[in-house]
């Protein structure tokens, strides 16, 4: 089963799983996350249902660039970041 992990940024704010899932897509693997914990979808998508401009997902060690669909192919074996990304100086 793919596993998606949530990095410590997010557990600033709610709490953070590391979820199994067979979905076939982010889409839906974050779908699975967000029944686990329904506040986290929140911090993830925006109000559209589209990946926040300050979160970022890496699957598989490849950054995710499609960030309204969420379509991005899982396989079994996948492992996929979801992470804020930061800015400061």
């Amino acid at each position: 089963m793919a596993r998606l992990i949530f990095t410590q940024q997010l557990a600033r704010f709610t709490a953070v799983p590391q979820v199994d899932t067979t979905a076939a897509t982010l889409r839906g693997g974050l779908d699975t996350a967000f029944a686990a914990n329904p506040l986290l979808r929140g911090y993830v998508l925006d109000d559209q249902g589209h990946l926040r401009e300050n979160v970022v997902v890496f699957i598989d060690g490849r950054r995710s660039e499609e960030r309204i669909r969420l379509d991005d192919p899982l396989t079994p074996d996948s492992t996929v970041y979801i992470l804020q990304a930061l800015s400061g100086g």
